[in-house]
């Protein structure tokens, strides 16, 4: 066991022995290297140049987003103008079979509240009593916490909306049977 030990040391030793550091053969051969990068490097502008000439107009950095934004507002908008529907929210006041229940509810909601108009469906088998078109949850809360006293069971629910500027585009059917 000790002779392991020993030729485990030895072996040890001997790989870490030093090689005497670089050879004078390596350092000439270095000495003579040249690497060109410029052309990875960045094309930077002249500042001295830019520093001399007069700016005519600086642009604050909130012009700049305030550009950006109106810009992509705009694009948004025209998105929007052209799909025929939205997402939004609505109160539902009733949902059943029973026609004349919905009819009942409907006409009870006129008579308490005239300032809300509210709208019938036909859902086949259901009638759905809804009110209000609201593009957000919190603009139909208003709504629903007055109507919510009179009718218990009312509660706020997503829907999809036609869109009241929305223009269908206008095509021509050749195939179309033609109109007397």
């Amino acid at each position: 066991m000790k002779k392991f030990w020993v030729i485990g040391f030895s072996v040890f030793i001997w790989s870490c022995k030093s090689t005497g550091g670089i050879s004078v053969e390596g350092q000439q051969s270095f000495s003579n290297y040249q690497e060109d990068l410029s052309s990875l490097l960045p094309d930077f502008p002249d500042f001295r140049q830019a520093a001399k000439d007069p700016v005519q107009e600086t642009i604050s950095s909130s012009q700049a987003v305030d550009d950006d934004l109106s810009e992509l507002r705009n694009k948004v908008y025209d998105k929007n103008k052209s799909e025929p529907f939205f997402n939004g929210f609505t109160v539902l006041i009733y949902s059943g079979i029973d026609r004349n229940v919905a009819f009942r509810t409907r006409d009870e909601l006129s008579s308490s509240f005239p300032d809300l108009s509210p709208d019938m469906q036909y859902q086949q088998p259901r009638y759905l009593v809804k009110v209000g078109q609201y593009a957000y949850k919190v603009e139909a809360l208003r709504v629903f916490s007055k109507v919510k006293a009179l009718f218990p069971y009312a509660r706020i629910m997503q829907d999809r909306f036609q869109r009241k500027e929305y223009v269908p585009p206008v095509t021509i059917d050749p195939n179309a049977p033609a109109k007397n």
